[in-house]
């Protein structure tokens, strides 16, 4: 694998940082999740929310290619999604210590995400990079000025 260059995202990244995220989301959350927010999570929703969260990302940079993304806000890793091309290189795993070095220095001991049960390649995944199921949690998604419960476990690790 060539060694990724982890950075914090810029704006002209967006639009690479969306077409990962949304593949990713459709691979993870089709099928795990309520029907609610499948139809919230449209094409142009990637997009918005991928401008509007530059400042919480970091990328993997390959190449001058964004081949993966973490999002970090607090203690919270909110979202971890590598792109097809850059599965099984190890991206991941490097974006994840990334996001475990960003929540130390947001000054917390433990960090913490949420992933739907039905997605098992991911539960693997943070397993393998030490992180311990403590439990289920509906997942409260805001929505157009709504709250879409999404049944949750809650992964944490001491970082």
């Amino acid at each position: 694998m060539t060694e990724p260059l982890i950075r914090p995202a810029r704006s002209a990244d967006a639009a690479e940082v969306a077409a990962i995220w949304e593949s990713g989301w459709r691979d993870g959350h089709l099928g795990n999740v309520p029907d609610a927010l499948v139809a919230a999570r449209s094409h142009d929703s990637f997009r918005t929310r991928a401008g509007k969260r530059v400042p919480d990302t970091t990328v993997a940079d390959v190449g001058g290619v964004v081949a993966g993304f973490v999002m970090v806000v607090g203690d919270e890793v909110e979202q971890v999604y590598v792109g097809g091309a850059h599965r099984g290189t190890g991206i991941a795993a490097v974006l994840l210590a990334a996001a475990e070095r960003l929540v130390a220095a947001n000054g917390f001991g433990t960090a913490w995400l949420a992933v739907v049960p039905g997605n098992a390649r991911a539960r693997r995944f943070y397993e393998r990079c030490g992180w311990s199921d403590a439990g289920p949690f509906d997942n409260p998604v805001p929505h157009a000025g709504q709250i879409i419960a999404v049944p949750c476990r809650r992964y944490e690790k001491r970082v």
